[in-house]
């Protein structure tokens, strides 16, 4: 006789209010996309779709290095001051040659890849730092990233301080570098497929692997869940740790380069913030603030509720200040609901 599937003899309400509490964020995103259609048209044109994932692209690329690291129980306040100096590192060296500012005057045109390696490598060596801090001296995450986001914005800061200009922003970004962020593929008609992002994709899509299909995303898992229990179980959790941090130090990297290729310009200011957007976007996406739960998708999914709720508040005319408003009520609902599921648990 064939054994019965023990989920599908619960009943159908039990079923249903299990996978609306799994699917909830992504329901809220559908709702929020179809009402805002409703009342704004303007909202669903092909043309304003778009351009949110551009907008999206960056910041999830920026999430997907914040979100393992929430999983290992840590946070990194940082971020957005590492997108900042990689993006003013990127931009530095990918100025036109006749830009009357340039940062390097005597730099001839170098190839566009060299740049952005030495973003992404920027990127790595803080991950190293943080990673390393965490992981030997025990310094707390929020604590060891607080003091990194500080320094890495006076580095910034002395890197475009550049006389007899001052620190102004760095502008006169050659085309071939632009065109990574604002160009794309023509599919047909009116649609074109940015090739930002195409890169955010295939990013998604090495993280999903990364965290799914690798000891290392069973590790990070393993950590944030029990670290004490990962470690009796031979998991090397302080190798895992600055991996995790160099991971995100190298999307920070690569997320700045494709900002100072998007807006074509780069400031020390540039990522301001941006650390909170990328932990919102986590946990409303479902990563846990007790660590060892969270999926790729679901920070997708956080991503583009916060990118859509931000385009429609605008296209609804509502003030950049309730906007925020908006945005803390939504964390803060998103954080509470997660608390409660993790008292629940014990």
């Amino acid at each position: 006789m064939p054994a019965i599937d023990p989920i599908a003899k619960r009943p159908l309400g039990t079923r249903l209010k299990e996978i609306a509490t799994k699917r909830a964020m992504l329901f809220v995103l559908l709702a929020l996309i179809v009402v805002t259609g409703i009342v704004q048209p303007s909202f669903l044109d092909v043309s304003n779709v778009i351009n949110v994932l551009m907008i999206s692209s960056v910041y999830v690329i920026l999430a997907l290095g914040e979100g393992p690291i929430l999983l290992t129980k840590g946070v990194d306040l940082s971020a957005g001051r590492v997108v900042g100096l990689t993006a003013c590192i990127a931009a530095s060296m990918l100025q036109r040659i006749d830009y009357p500012t340039k940062v390097f005057p005597d730099l001839s045109s170098i190839p566009l890849l060299i740049p952005i390696l030495l973003a992404v490598a920027a990127g790595i060596l803080v991950g190293i730092l943080n990673g390393s801090i965490v992981a030997f001296l025990k310094v707390p995450p929020f604590i060891t990233t607080l003091g990194t986001m500080v320094i890495v914005y006076g580095a910034t800061s002395l890197y475009v301080d550049r006389p007899p200009h001052g620190a102004t922003p760095i502008g006169g970004l050659r085309d071939d570098f632009t065109m990574i962020a604002n160009g794309a593929i023509d599919i047909s008609g009116d649609f074109r497929l940015p090739y930002i992002v195409i890169i955010a994709a295939v990013v998604v899509f090495l993280m999903w692997v990364l965290l799914n299909h690798t000891r290392m995303g069973k590790n990070v898992y393993a950590i944030g869940a029990n670290p004490e229990a990962a470690t009796v179980s031979g998991v090397n959790v302080n190798k895992t740790l600055i991996l995790v941090y160099v991971i995100a130090g190298a999307l920070y990297g690569l997320a700045g380069s494709l900002q100072a290729a998007r807006q074509g310009s780069a400031t020390n200011n540039l990522g301001f913030t941006w650390e909170l957007d990328g932990i919102a976007a986590c946990v409303i996406g479902g990563v846990s603030t007790s660590g060892g739960i969270g999926t790729v998708g679901g920070i997708l999914t956080g991503v583009l509720i916060l990118t859509f709720l931000n385009n429609a508040l605008v296209i609804l005319g509502v003030s950049v200040y309730w906007q925020q408003i908006f945005k803390g009520l939504i964390i803060v609902a998103a954080v509470a609901i997660d608390i409660r599921k993790y008292l629940k648990k014990r």
